[in-house]
């Protein structure tokens, strides 16, 4: 009887978690940019403060990079730096755990949220577990390095330049992605 109750516990269990999932995967791609621009604010403990930042917490700079899809969510935007870190940055690609389309050369997660690294900075091709959680699906997964960049990360602020989406705490950009505002 106990035996036939856990069965029927463990069905059950196994039958959300797929409704949840096919649930998921439709909603991860409207979700996936937002969650990937906007984060907690929360940095890996063993993250070290840039000593000497090209741009300052609390400054102002002109977001040169974009890192959506669409092309248009952060380029032009005026950002405010809420973190400076030196550190090792890569671009790594990776398919989401939760299913969907391979994430290719996503910018940026830096040598502090991979799972147990070398020594930094690690070459292209290398496989890494992932342990940022920028967008859904992408905690624990294995990924690609790319490319690495030894720099200057900052979390920043920005309300895209349309007006529509506000983003705090994003994760990461790189200081030549910056401009002084004018």
């Amino acid at each position: 009887m106990i035996d036939d109750v856990r069965a029927n516990v463990s069905q059950v269990d196994e039958t959300l978690e797929s409704n949840l999932e096919e649930e998921n995967n439709e909603e991860n791609e409207d979700a996936r940019m937002h969650e990937h621009l906007t984060s907690s604010g929360e940095v890996p403990d063993n993250l070290k403060e840039a000593e000497n930042p090209a741009y300052e917490v609390g400054s102002e700079a002109i977001i040169e990079a974009e890192h959506s899809d669409e092309g248009y969510l952060m380029r032009g935007a005026e950002a405010t730096i809420v973190g400076a870190y030196d550190t090792t940055a890569y671009s790594v690609s990776f398919t989401p755990k939760t299913g969907g389309e391979p994430v290719e050369n996503h910018k940026w997660v830096i040598h502090e949220e991979l799972e147990e690294p070398d020594e930094a900075p690690l070459q292209p091709e290398s496989e890494v577990t992932l342990k940022a959680s920028h967008m859904v699906g992408m905690y624990n997964t294995k990924a690609t390095i790319d490319s690495a960049e030894e720099t200057t990360v900052y979390m920043i602020n920005f309300t895209s330049p349309s007006g529509e989406e506000k983003v705090e705490n994003h994760k990461w950009v790189i200081e030549k992605e910056l401009a002084l505002v004018e």
